[in-house]
């Protein structure tokens, strides 16, 4: 009895600790970088966070990829607020929103979007500007409100036809990605992610390139998502992004985002184009152009542009053609509310 007592007192002494590291990491982060932003309610107790810059119209609301939040915008956002409007959020589950209650497609996103917006006495109409996955949530929402909808500006959006039901052998992928999730929560809850994901952005030198070792693909995965996304973002924006993922509610949300993808392409393709909006899709030069099919499945007013210089993250590698792209659309909108005016 005394052996395993000897043996569970430290590890239960560890797990304590490493849940008060956690908490109280959690409480510091939430105190310290939520104030560029405020909570929505959205009704039944949910609230959604958001980010707003600039003044003027047509206002420009900003859709995050699959897991991402509004900091990926945070850059291009400081830039578009100088000529209009902007607002960037977190979707349920995701940042410092709160957890999601609603399967993950594009449709229920953009209903809550919708109340969040109406809620935060954000008037329409909007240019909506989405990358990946947030490219489906701003045509689902175009779909359902068009009235509100001025244009669509689409970075590198998610390409259903690459998923399940369309592409079952990605299925592999979505499963990994939930698993990981899964393993990541408990790890989270007692403060090893802080602790691994603070190294990881501090480059600490030895711990990264172990913990990448040891983590196996979901290592390297975390790894090359530091040099290939995150390392292009602005450096004062890391240690929010080491909050976001240090949280236990991130890998919760994370896997609800990811077990949806297939009812988020069934969805999608059942969805009619978007009619009489100016859509404005950014395609890399990394990846094949989409297709005159492809196109006129969005809308009937599409135009494709390639950015030659970027792969999937356009409005990291090339900032400003996503800013320029956001502001002849703006200039566009505006153009005939003036010369009516006149």
């Amino acid at each position: 009895m005394s052996l395993t007592l000897a043996i569970l007192f430290p590890i239960a002494a560890i797990l304590a600790a490493g849940f008060f590291y956690q908490s109280l990491g959690a409480w510091r982060d939430r105190r310290r970088f939520t104030r560029a932003g405020r909570w929505v309610e959205i009704g039944g107790g949910q609230k959604l966070f958001v980010v707003e810059k600039g003044t003027g119209a047509p206002a420009v609301l900003f859709e995050a990829g699959i897991t991402a939040t509004n900091l990926n915008w945070r850059h291009i956002q400081d830039k578009v607020a100088g000529f209009t409007a902007t607002a960037a959020y977190d979707r349920s589950g995701l940042g410092w929103s709160s957890p999601c209650c609603s399967r993950r497609t594009p449709g229920n996103i953009s209903a809550e979007l919708h109340t969040m917006l109406a809620s935060a006495g954000i008037e329409p109409p909007y240019i909506l500007v989405g990358h990946s996955f947030g490219g489906l949530c701003v045509q689902r929402y175009a779909a359902l409100y068009p009235e509100e909808v001025a244009g669509l500006v689409l970075v590198d959006p998610m390409r259903c036809e690459e998923w399940p039901p369309l592409n079952p052998d990605k299925q592999s992928m979505i499963n990994r990605g939930r698993r990981l999730s899964a393993y990541a929560v408990p790890v989270a809850r007692f403060g090893l992610l802080r602790l691994v994901i603070n190294s990881l952005l501090g480059r600490s030198s030895g711990l990264p390139g172990r913990i990448a070792k040891e983590g196996g693909l979901g290592g390297r995965h975390v790894l090359k998502r530091l040099t290939d996304e995150v390392g292009k973002m602005p450096r004062e924006i890391w240690p929010v992004i080491a909050a976001h993922w240090s949280r236990p509610e991130y890998y919760l949300g994370m896997q609800r985002y990811v077990s949806a993808v297939p009812d988020t392409v069934s969805e999608m393709c059942q969805a009619e184009p978007i009619r009489d909006i100016p859509v404005l899709v950014l395609t890399p030069g990394s990846s094949v152009p989409l297709s005159e099919q492809c196109l006129a499945k969005i809308g009937n007013n599409v135009r494709q542009v390639i950015a030659e210089e970027s792969a999937h993250w356009i409005h990291l590698d090339e900032p400003d053609l996503v800013v320029d792209s956001i502001r002849t659309m703006v200039s566009n909108v505006s153009r005939p509310a003036l010369s009516a005016s006149a």
